[in-house]
């Protein structure tokens, strides 16, 4: 599989348009068993309250991985981010509600690269509030 975006049809400040991705208590349930991190901030409302946080949180590798999965949709091909980092800063905060919490990210082509690479610059943001700085992905373009 190769990317569907092609490197010639991409411009440095282009704009990918934001992606919302709900975030409820049962997502971080079966996150918790897929990575093996079952702390209990991320499912028990009551401890979490007794360690100071407002609410239970989401993983900040769930965090991470949502933001690279808006890198991937928009890229058509898993393999074609070859390199993806992030800085955490600031929680995702998930009531046990049905509404629960909303992860938006946006993107923006920053700089076109030699063979065919760019790096995309994200903005993830839940409840106004920036949950990663400094996210930034290599892509390869077909």
């Amino acid at each position: 599989m190769t990317a569907t975006i092609r490197y010639d049809e991409v411009e440095v400040g282009q704009e990918i348009p934001a992606a919302e991705y709900p975030v409820r208590r049962l997502n971080l349930v079966m996150y918790a068993g897929a990575s093996g991190d079952f702390n209990q901030i991320h499912w028990n409302e009551r401890f979490a309250r007794t360690v100071g946080l407002p609410d239970v949180i989401a993983h900040g590798m769930f965090t991470m991985a949502q933001a690279g999965r808006f890198v991937t949709d928009w890229a058509g091909d898993p393999a074609a981010v070859v390199d993806y980092g992030v800085r955490f800063s600031s929680m995702v905060v998930v009531p046990d509600d049905d509404a629960g919490a909303t992860i938006s990210v946006s993107g923006v082509v920053e700089e076109k690269l030699e063979d065919k690479r760019v790096v995309v610059g994200l903005v993830a943001k839940s409840a106004d509030a920036h949950v990663l700085s400094k996210a930034r992905a290599v892509v390869q373009l077909s």
